[in-house]
């Protein structure tokens, strides 16, 4: 498209900052939007440069959320990261072209947002868990045909089962969507030339290069040849200048993780989730680490030769190392299943009011001349049949080919996720939390009783249980970060038929990007093992609990931990349900449970950049909230993007060489 056809004056000059309030406004009908707010016919949107840049941003992110994934369970989010690098790389395109090359606009931005965000938020996560735990289990990755398919059916299940919420709770209802709220301020705000929001781009991408600097530093030997030159020449390797285990032993052997670890992923993980959560995290690991963990070897050496005696703490690297987690699992798991299944139970209004507007929005009048505009600009249902045909046809056919799920079964599993996605999108829209992690047990859960585990047949019932769960789950997410992004452009004038097409575009560069990084940074069983992976681990753990056998093989003591666990993931939400004043000072069920998932010296990181936002906003409260978001996001994504090129590097580099 030549340059010219994007000289229209930007939507930063014909979109007034005011305008997000008077499309947020509760009491403002959608004719005051469509009159004051909507500018999708008068500004480039749906543009090639736009998808194309929201698809190159998208796919970066889609691997550097499949590493905290990996590392520490967690998603992030692209949206904000994706608007402020898109201004800045383009301003940067602009200057090398000397004003050639045209201003995006305002909603151009925006539909970039929609494409980066469904590439990287909405295709990794059922790969890390779901995929992740099936190879734990399994010992050997799916076919690369299963995993893209999967990937993407259940993605594009998720976008399509949004479009009869979205003028229910974004048009109508007017649902916060927080996320979509701080996306569309972000983006307006560097629209009008705002000095803060300027800043912030600048502390973003310092950030970002501070986080790629230090992932370099702190890769391990033997990681990448050229890294070990590196290091052998300069001495700049953060692991000899900063331990980052081994500073206990008990019994000649070195607890795993117990130690400090030079990370700004964590750091800024930790700057994000807040207080409460990072040192919850932290209390529970050094109840683990110093009085459990320690405990249970005593008793573990005190039966030393009782061949009766199930072993509690597991030993890795040849017997010379405890791995405390492999044991605390169990009930981190419990903890953390407990509490979302509880804080789900405790939001039954959220879910009825989920319910009660699709009946509500089922009951329309006659068609007005509004609402005949409105059509034309929203995503029609005739969309939403063509669409789901095709994938509930796909699904089925994967889930009935690649893992043995029965067509009624896998029925069930396509009509769990439409419940599911609805919960969701209300919970995201109320809370700006998305309880996937609930999403999926609940799937679990449902699948263990209408599909009992059969004793000849474990290996099929654990994969039925999982990807069933990551049917409802990855549908569930996409639906909810449509909704989110869809808010964005509702406030700021969007289009949403095109903005629609922007995210189903972007599920398939994001699964493009995401697969292959997928078999690069986790060659091998062994190599996911050594991540550790929080939500992997608990996705397996529930599926072998589940699918049969795997309680009684457990130990005594693991067993006390899951009803320990699962007694306080109960009684923290409802305590904080009964006791509101009392609930910002209760320790976090989420962060408890992490804590005996992940190492001591990953919470303790957290804890470490949770206490630095504190101080920073006790001495500058003004410059803590106005920079802390956006420093902490380019830690995460400028650490977890080079750790993940780093390690696709590594296997790139060794299959070749093993065919040379």
């Amino acid at each position: 498209m030549p340059a010219s056809a994007h000289e229209t004056p930007s939507a930063a000059s014909e979109t007034p900052l005011d305008t997000i309030a008077i499309a947020n406004d509760p009491a403002r009908s959608e004719a005051d939007w469509y009159q004051h707010v909507y500018q999708g016919d008068k500004v480039p949107q749906l543009t090639v440069r736009a998808v194309a840049m929201g698809a190159v941003l998208g796919m970066l992110m889609s691997a550097a959320n499949l590493y905290t994934t990996l590392k520490i369970g967690w998603s992030f989010g692209v949206a904000i990261t994706s608007c402020v690098l898109s201004y800045v790389i383009w301003n940067i395109f602009r200057a090398f072209s000397f004003g050639r090359l045209s201003r995006m606009s305002l909603l151009e931005s925006n539909c970039m947002q929609s494409t980066a965000s469904a590439a990287g938020y909405s295709t990794g996560s059922t790969i890390a868990t779901a995929f992740g735990a099936l190879l734990l289990l399994e010992g050997h990755h799916q076919p690369v045909w299963i995993v893209a398919s999967f990937t993407i059916f259940t993605a594009a299940l998720g976008v399509f089962l949004a479009v009869p919420m979205k003028r229910q709770m974004i048009n109508q209802e007017k649902l916060p969507f927080p996320s979509g709220l701080a996306a569309a301020v972000t983006l307006k705000s560097l629209y009008t030339q705002g000095a803060e929001a300027v800043r912030k781009a600048y502390v973003l991408i310092g950030g970002l290069v501070a986080g790629v600097i230090v992932g370099i530093l702190n890769t391990g030997e033997g990681t990448l040849g050229i890294l070990d030159r590196f290091f052998l020449r300069t001495k700049l390797q953060l692991a000899d200048l900063i331990p980052a285990s081994g500073y206990a032993t008990i019994n000649g052997r070195q607890l795993l993780g117990f130690g400090f670890e030079p990370s700004v992923l964590l750091l800024g993980a930790g700057m994000i989730v807040g207080l409460r959560v990072s040192l919850s995290m932290l209390a529970g690991s050094l109840l683990l680490y110093l009085w459990v963990g320690p405990a249970l070897i005593g008793l573990d050496a005190a039966h030393l030769g009782d061949v009766a005696y199930k072993i509690s703490i597991p030993l890795i690297g040849g017997g010379t190392i405890y791995h405390l987690p492999r044991w605390a699992l169990w009930g981190g798991t419990a903890t953390m299943v407990f509490s979302s299944l509880g804080a789900l139970a405790l939001q039954w209004q959220t879910i009825a009011r989920s319910f009660s507007g699709l009946r509500r929005g089922r009951n329309r009048r006659a068609p007005s001349d509004l609402d005949q505009r409105m059509a034309a600009i929203e995503v029609p249902l005739g969309w939403l049949v063509a669409g789901l045909v095709p994938i509930t046809l796909g699904l089925l056919a994967i889930q009935y080919f690649a893992f043995h799920i029965s067509i009624w079964l896998g029925l069930i599993a396509v009509g769990m996720a439409f419940i599911l996605s609805v919960v969701a999108c209300r919970a995201t829209g109320e809370t700006d939390t998305t309880p996937i992690g609930a999403m999926g047990k609940v799937m679990q859960l449902l699948f263990a009783v209408i599909s009992p585990p059969a004793a000849s047949s474990v290996h099929l019932s654990l994969e039925h249980n999982l990807m069933a769960a990551a049917t409802g789950a990855n549908s569930a997410a996409s639906s909810a970060d449509l909704l989110t992004d869809l808010k964005s452009g509702y406030l700021l004038g969007a289009n949403p038929r095109r903005q629609f097409i922007a995210q189903f575009i972007g599920i398939f560069f994001g699964t493009l990007a995401v697969v292959p990084a997928w078999y690069l940074m986790v060659p091998t069983k062994e190599k996911l093992e050594a991540f550790n992976p929080p939500a992997t681990n608990m996705w397996r753990a529930v599926a072998e609990l589940l699918a049969g056998g795997g309680l009684d093989q457990l130990p005594p003591s693991a067993k006390m931990a899951i009803v320990i666990g699962a007694l306080v993931g109960v009684i923290l939400p409802l305590l904080g349900k009964l006791l509101p004043k009392a609930g910002p000072y209760l320790p976090s069920a989420m962060g408890l449970g992490l804590s005996w998932v992940m190492v001591f010296s990953n919470c303790q990181a957290f804890a470490i950049g949770a206490i630095i936002v504190w101080l920073w906003t006790k001495l500058h409260a003004r410059s803590a909230e106005g920079y802390s978001v956006a420093l902490a996001s380019g830690f995460i994504a400028g650490e977890s993007l080079i750790k993940a090129v780093i390690a696709m590097t590594a296997t790139a580099i060794g299959l070749l060489a093993s065919k040379l």
